[in-house]
């Protein structure tokens, strides 16, 4: 259960990779903007991309569709890979947190962490279920103050009403999942490649787009090596 509110980050990869690095994400990895989802605008992004991240307004349709799936697969089961890393979010309004700590969580063995409070909460948590890893979540001090300070530096939209959501989606062991720490589980979304991920993952994000046809307000992000 959410014990503490926070003041949502923005989906801005300048501030998003001011945290990450505060948190000891080497500069060579960062946040940059996906400005399309069609082939030709993906071919842009920087390669390689090991995350993808959506903020999306949540909806009565998207709410239904929440409900209808997490529905199917308590029914019909589904396969998750133990090498994934899933938290739970225990934090209102720190959704952005968790979509950036998921993203790099599940890309350690590319990316080479400094020594920091990221890595410090990851080797703490590694053996830890998904609830478990939320509560040290909460106790994270340093990566909580990281997202205090840069969401309100990155906040030009304070006034806003809307309820935004961030998740991520990322590829493990050939599977494309997605993971939002406030659902149920992780969910599979079927199998990809290195080279297919970011046009797969933008292929899902579609999908949440075409459930609010009448909605503008979507957000696409990817965590890319940098040159």
């Amino acid at each position: 259960m959410a014990t503490e509110t926070l003041i949502p980050m923005e989906s801005n990869p300048e501030v998003m990779n001011k945290f990450l690095q505060k948190l000891g994400v080497p500069s060579n990895w960062g946040i940059v903007d996906v400005m399309g989802l069609e082939p030709e605008i993906l071919s842009l992004v920087p390669k390689p991309v090991v995350a993808v991240t959506l903020l999306f307004p949540i909806s009565d349709a998207y709410e239904q569709y929440k409900q209808k799936e997490e529905n199917d697969i308590l029914s019909k089961g589904q396969e998750v890979s133990s090498n994934l890393f899933y938290m739970k979010q225990n934090i209102r309004n720190a959704c952005g947190t968790v979509a950036l700590v998921h993203g790099v969580a599940n890309n350690t063995d590319k990316i080479q962490l400094n020594d920091g409070p990221l890595k410090t909460f990851l080797e703490e948590a590694k053996e830890l279920d998904a609830n478990a890893r939320g509560a040290l979540f909460l106790k994270s001090e340093s990566i909580i103050n990281a997202h205090k300070e840069l969401a309100q530096e990155g906040q030009t939209n304070a006034e806003d009403p809307v309820n935004h959501h961030f998740i991520t989606f990322v590829n493990i062991d050939g599977i494309l999942y997605e993971l939002d720490g406030s659902k149920a589980f992780p969910i599979n979304h079927g199998k990809t490649t290195p080279d297919s991920f970011l046009e797969d993952a933008a292929n899902i994000c579609k999908k949440f787009m075409a459930r609010d046809p009448e909605e503008v307000r979507f957000t696409v992000v990817a965590l890319a090596a940098f040159e």
